[in-house]
């Protein structure tokens, strides 16, 4: 039985992610907390990953509040640390934001600010903004097409919410369908519709710690996902293989439901 393996949420778009155990729907279908902030300059544009390979320098983290051991932001806390630094520094998202953006134009070498969305947060597909899924077996075998990458840095690089364990590589790719139709199923109580696999952009092709980019990789994955493209799958939706995970919306039946490591999967028959 497919079963929820993984939940990862990424509090500031571009930067490290946090594994959580559990994790509320919003109301536009994002996860609470994914992509809540983002960083930007001084023209509006995002400063991310697909722009700024510095940014891969940094490590970021989210202490917990005393006695506990579960990710929350409530406290909007984040500790940061710059490259060449030995120490991490701790900044109050409510209250130091002018400091952390003063400390992150300083490392970017030009004006930067941070903005809040916390009803849907920062997407990259706004018209699909709820998680996107994958499988722990799809991130093995595609890190296995390449010699020197680990399960957990082809995870680091592709940045899926949802991992789906208990079924074989490229299972999610039964979460779509031709276009204009849905695939409707469900993690614990909480209903989703596949919509499209994900195209994926430059961040793959880079070390996820260091930024530095393999200039054959794009073309080794796109060879590889044709090649191991299931009979079955939506084909008439890969315009190009580069493409990995699935786009996902959620009805409004399931805001405010809360997603569970352990869950069972089910797909609805059509």
């Amino acid at each position: 039985m497919p079963y929820l393996a993984k939940i990862l949420l990424y509090p500031i778009k571009s930067l490290d992610g946090v594994e959580v155990e559990s994790a509320r729907i919003l109301a536009s279908g994002a996860l609470q907390h994914d992509r809540e902030f983002a960083i930007f300059d001084r023209q509006g544009r995002f400063v991310n990953g697909k722009r700024h390979a510095k940014i891969h320098l940094l490590r970021t983290s989210y202490p917990s509040p005393l006695g506990t051991s579960q990710f929350t932001l409530v406290n909007k806390t984040i500790s940061l640390e710059i490259p060449g630094s030995n120490s991490q520094q701790v900044f109050d998202l409510n209250q130091e934001q002018q400091a952390l953006e003063a400390t992150l134009s300083d490392f970017f070498g030009f004006a930067v600010t941070l903005r809040q969305n916390s009803a849907i947060g920062f997407p990259d597909d706004t018209d699909s903004p709820g998680p996107t899924v994958i499988s722990t077996a799809t991130l093995a075998e595609v890190a296995s097409w390449f010699p020197n990458l680990t399960v957990d840095e082809m995870r680091r690089r592709m940045r899926a919410n949802i991992e789906i364990d208990g079924v074989p590589a490229f299972w999610e790719d039964r979460l779509f369908r031709e276009q204009g139709d849905l695939v409707s199923f469900r993690v614990g109580d909480v209903h989703f519709f596949g919509v499209k696999p994900c195209q994926r952009c430059i961040v793959p092709t880079r070390d996820s710690y260091l930024g530095k980019a393999d200039a054959n990789f794009q073309k080794i994955f796109t060879n590889r996902r044709q090649a191991t493209l299931p009979e079955w799958v939506a084909a008439s939706r890969f315009n190009h293989f580069y493409r990995l995970s699935v786009n996902t919306q959620l009805p409004p039946l399931s805001a405010g439901k809360i997603l569970q490591i352990g869950a069972e999967i089910e797909i609805f028959p059509q």
